[in-house]
């Protein structure tokens, strides 16, 4: 159940820079035009795989690949053997921090997205190497960042479709919530709150990650400042994956969670035990579990975040 929040509890208050949750390329990553951009918008079919959003999409004339749309990745993932199948050429070396170290990632460049109608084409996209094969289940690769840049990206859980529409031209005029981000780096942060009966409004600043299945995910620091765990009525042990390995969590639902002018009631958390998926000083990050709760359109040309309520 989604619920407009009462207008005095608007709160929007200015925000630092901080490090992505998902990947954060150690050098910024720009991308070029769309050679063939398509005149006002297209539509692509997808998926809910495992809680994330998952789409087909051809690379350099391959068969459709599963994709993840993932704001959280500050540059273009392929899996690997996919990038060398495709015959990519090898241009260096970045570090990627995720949620629990850093790894090594080969640099590539040639690749291009076959979308209906227009084509993506990044400077470069990365590639981690084989490892852990649980981090590429079901997926081929990740569409992070550039891609966000590089269209107004809707996703639309009820009819299962992601629209993609021009920045220049995209007009909303729809009555959902329109939400001011601010990026640190190239992942947008929205402020929030955490609503516990009796006490006043939990406030933090929180990573937009539609590449965590999760609801919402929260460092420990933040946690334990907020005796989050005690609101909960009950946990189960849990654990999260990324980049650099694994963390422990113990997982819950808070009573409700505001962003702008909206309440999600009991989404599911993620308390993180050590360490936090975002930098210290931030609450965490908000996932597909809320999310998917809404039609989400995300700007980042205008720098915001519009949501539409679906249930």
């Amino acid at each position: 159940m989604i619920k407009r929040a009462p207008a005095q509890w608007f709160w929007l208050a200015p925000l630092t820079m901080l490090v992505g949750s998902g990947v954060n390329a150690a050098m910024p990553e720009a991308t070029e035009p769309s050679p063939t951009p398509p005149a006002g918008s297209l539509s692509l079919p997808f998926e809910f795989v495992s809680g994330r959003v998952l789409a087909p999409i051809r690379v350099n004339g391959s068969d459709p690949m599963s994709l993840m749309l993932d704001t959280g990745y500050s540059i273009d993932m392929l899996r690997g053997e996919v990038a060398d199948k495709l015959g990519l050429k090898r241009a260096g070396q970045i570090t990627v921090v995720g949620i629990a170290g850093e790894e090594k990632a080969d640099l590539f460049e040639g690749a291009t997205y076959d979308l209906p109608g227009a084509t993506y084409s990044p400077r470069r996209v990365a590639a981690l190497p084989p490892g852990d094969q649980r981090r590429w289940r079901k997926r081929d690769g990740i569409l992070g960042a550039g891609f966000f840049r590089r269209f107004v990206v809707e996703i639309d859980p009820l009819k299962k479709k992601v629209f993609l529409h021009e920045p220049d031209t995209f007009r909303y005029s729809g009555g959902g919530e329109v939400i001011a981000f601010k990026f640190n780096g190239s992942t947008p942060v929205v402020d929030g709150a955490i609503i516990v009966p009796d006490r006043d409004p939990i406030l933090g600043r929180f990573e937009i990650d539609t590449g965590c299945d999760g609801g919402l995910c929260l460092g420990s620091d933040f946690v334990q400042a907020n005796n989050l765990l005690e609101a909960t009525g009950g946990t189960r042990s849990g654990q999260r994956s990324g980049v650099g390995g694994d963390t422990s969590t113990k997982i819950g639902r808070v009573p409700q969670f505001r962003v702008g002018g909206l309440v999600v009631q009991k989404p599911l958390a993620n308390f993180f035990l050590e360490g936090s998926p975002v930098d210290a000083g931030h609450a965490g990050h908000i996932g597909m579990d809320v999310f998917r709760r809404f039609k989400v359109i995300l700007d980042y040309s205008r720098q915001r975040l519009i949501l539409e309520p679906i249930d």
